[in-house]
């Protein structure tokens, strides 16, 4: 399993944070990877909440679920299916106050699919384009929280 821990700090509340992260159709308001966040059950947000996101390539694509929803502490989305050459995916993120900024923290864990083929490559391409994803995702959080 591999695992890509990523964090920013943002000039907001844990709440304003919360309120873009933890409901699953804002998804496509902020990150610039994802062309569209549906969702596909009757709750928008807490656990057991699903979205299907189609990615800004027009090819790709993932379904996921809320599995931890603790309000302003922890909140993890599980993959259930995808495109990508991957399965098992969690991330999952915490918060940390810091006078009037939050920081954001994401461990992303995953497993690549293909056996021996798949970890080669993971380390040669899924590693770096699922951390270059996540820095983009997590600069238009922070775009998106900042200024709305």
């Amino acid at each position: 399993m591999a695992t890509i821990h990523n964090e920013i700090t943002i000039n907001a509340s844990v709440e304003k944070i919360w309120e873009a992260l933890a409901n699953v159709e804002m998804l496509d308001k902020y990150d610039p990877n994802v062309k569209q966040s549906t969702v596909l059950t009757t709750i928008k947000g807490g656990l057991g909440a699903k979205r299907k996101v189609l990615m800004r390539d027009g090819k790709n694509w993932f379904d996921e679920k809320i599995t931890v929803f603790k309000p302003n502490e922890a909140l993890t989305y599980q993959l259930t299916d995808c495109s990508f050459p991957i399965k098992g995916l969690t991330h999952s993120y915490s918060f940390e106050n810091i006078g009037t900024q939050t920081k954001v923290k994401q461990e992303m864990q995953y497993t690549v699919k293909f056996g021996l083929f798949g970890k080669l490559l993971n380390a040669i391409m899924i590693r770096k384009q699922s951390d270059t994803g996540i820095k983009k995702f997590f600069a238009g959080l922070k775009s998106h929280v900042e200024t709305n």
